[in-house]
């Protein structure tokens, strides 16, 4: 089969974090096919053609790709971020295991974006300097008894933390609840960072004790990083630095 298929990551928001490797497929391909915000940051070019779709669809789109792939184009699939970091590369990979049997032999490849996370991450220091998780807080996908029990867990663990959509316009309720299950189960003032639009212009970067967090402080646009027990602020003229240390006493 001549067409193929390319899961790319679009980075946080500035092009300048599009890899070199995402914007020669880019380059290179018939259709670019994703949501509708991610496929917009694609320019238009003769040739090529853009299927931008809505979201939660994500099954529905990645089979339109391999369709499309086994008639020979060379497809694109965009996310923000990293593709394989909650976005399109696992449902791509959902649709090859129980789609057509030819979409197997296809030529599917996974391409590495910078994450909304490590971007937040950097512009405030090294927050995930140590161990650390990430967890989506969205319960579209999992039941939020399941989200409840990770964000104990992590706390218990005294992981640094990274939340993706924490807080969407339908279901406000949820970060309120992670807030709360974190200042129960930490028992400190560690610190959180809620870093919104990171690397656009629009960008905002907040540092607030945990116990003087709130729930408005998120949306859907803001990466949430918790530290852990370990996480030090650098008080400096400005926004401090902030860093976890690889090392832990014994």
């Amino acid at each position: 089969m001549s067409g193929w298929v390319r899961i790319v990551g679009l980075g946080p928001g500035r092009e300048e974090m599009v890899t070199p490797d995402v914007r020669a497929v880019l380059d290179e391909a018939t259709d670019v096919i994703g949501y509708i915000p991610y496929v917009a940051r694609v320019a238009p070019r003769q040739g090529l053609n853009l299927h931008a779709t809505d979201n939660r669809v994500e099954i529905d789109r990645s089979r339109h790709a391999l369709s499309l792939a086994a008639q020979g184009a060379r497809v694109v699939v965009v996310s923000s971020g990293d593709p394989g970091v909650f976005a399109m590369a696992a449902a791509v990979l959902e649709a090859v295991e129980y789609g057509e049997p030819g979409w197997r032999d296809l030529d599917v490849q996974v391409m590495p974006g910078i994450t909304a996370m490590l971007a937040c991450a950097a512009a405030c220091g090294a927050p995930l300097g140590h161990d650390f998780c990430a967890i989506n807080l969205s319960d579209n996908l999992k039941p939020w008894a399941l989200i409840e029990k990770r964000l104990r867990l992590a706390a218990e663990a005294d992981f640094a933390m990274a939340f993706y959509n924490p807080r969407s316009k339908s279901r406000p309720e949820g970060f309120a609840k992670t807030l709360d299950i974190l200042k129960d189960a930490c028992g400190d003032d560690r610190p959180v960072i809620f870093g919104r639009a990171i690397s656009t212009p629009d960008q905002t970067i907040r540092v607030v004790p945990l116990s003087e967090t709130e729930p408005e402080m998120a949306d859907m646009r803001t990466m949430v990083i918790v530290g852990s027990s370990q996480t030090r602020l650098i008080p400096r003229d400005g926004a401090p630095l902030i860093y976890t240390p690889r090392s832990v006493a014994s």
